[in-house]
């Protein structure tokens, strides 16, 4: 049986879905729209649940994560990436599984660097990163104990997105259909992205050929957009025209600006509760070149499903046409 720790969630759901009902079982404080029926409700937090949905299991996908940009307090990354990787591998113990997937991120890598491979020297940007980088190192703990006999497989992926999903990949397109998009900096940085559905396949890929020992995978869905090309292929998909979106294209705002609403968007967030689609580790983000390696992925034989560009079209289809 496989178990997919926060299954619920944007990746698990689309991997569940290339499983039949009989081959997973889906561990997750929220329930499932998709597989309603197979969810466990639980937290990995909580020690006395993993061991109760664990049992049984012959390989654990480790998915659950606080990932958001504005998780407050941000002990919670702390609390459910690092003690939460720490339980399961505890509970792995107790009931002897032997292997183990984990998504973790390119943001262990940080921001600007030229296109880091996984063997690179990390510098994790924000506490997601470094509560992400903490987990790995939980797992290879874990793995080391019995490396003869246990299997460790840990997926960097870049920024995904897709169908479905509210990150920020979702809200520059939003912003782009608006006709209210305004570019900040010069739009030549490049951005690596990946399409769900071939992460969720290639995630499959790697359950169908198990391995004894460690592997260390980025997933990016080549070639890499920059911001200029990016936004220029979302328009030319969604035929948005109009006077104030012509304008607009002639306007970019400084980098230095856009920090400064960034930052002020930060305030108000904490004065009012609200949440706003800008804030400064956004601006960060979107101006920063953020391009990952892949060249290890060809040793694995996964051929993506789609091609990045088919993947935004299928997105901007489903969201927006």
């Amino acid at each position: 049986m496989i178990q997919l720790a926060g299954g619920s969630g944007f990746i698990g759901s689309r991997l569940a879905s290339l499983f039949s009902e009989e081959e997973f079982q889906i561990f997750d404080k929220n329930p499932s729209v998709a597989f309603p029926g197979k969810v466990n409700l639980g937290d990995v937090r909580d020690p006395t649940a993993l061991r109760h949905q664990l049992a049984g299991a012959c390989v654990v996908v480790l998915l659950a994560a606080e990932h958001r940009d504005d998780v407050v307090p941000t002990s919670l990354y702390y609390e459910v990436n690092v003690e939460g990787a720490r339980n399961v591998v505890q509970v792995m113990r107790e009931h002897d599984i032997r292997r183990l997937i984990f998504t973790s991120t390119v943001a262990v890598y940080g921001l600007n660097r030229e296109s880091p491979q996984e063997s690179d020297k990390v510098s994790p940007f924000g506490d997601y990163g470094k509560s992400k980088w903490e987990a790995e190192e939980v797992l290879r703990g874990w793995w080391q104990e019995a490396p003869d006999e246990r299997e460790l497989v840990i997926v960097r992926p870049c920024v995904v997105f897709g169908e479905e999903n509210r990150g920020n990949v979702y809200n520059l397109l939003k912003q782009i259909h608006s006709g209210r998009f305004l570019m900040i900096g010069p739009g030549q940085n490049y951005k690596s992205m990946a399409y769900v559905g071939n992460v969720a396949a290639f995630l499959k890929h790697l359950l169908d050929h198990p391995k004894v020992g460690y592997r260390l995978y980025n997933y990016v869905d080549k070639p890499d957009f920059n911001m200029n090309d990016l936004v220029q292929l979302v328009r030319q998909t969604l035929t948005v025209e109009s006077a104030s979106l012509t304008l607009l294209r002639c306007i970019r705002l400084p980098y230095e600006l856009g920090m400064w609403a960034g930052h002020g968007c930060d305030v108000l967030a904490k004065v009012t509760g609200r949440q706003f689609p800008i804030s400064a580790v956004r601006v960060q983000k979107f101006c920063a070149t953020t391009q990952f390696s892949a060249e290890k992925l060809q040793e694995t034989g996964f051929v993506p499903h789609y091609s990045l560009r088919q993947g935004l079209e299928r997105t901007l289809a489903a969201e927006f046409l």
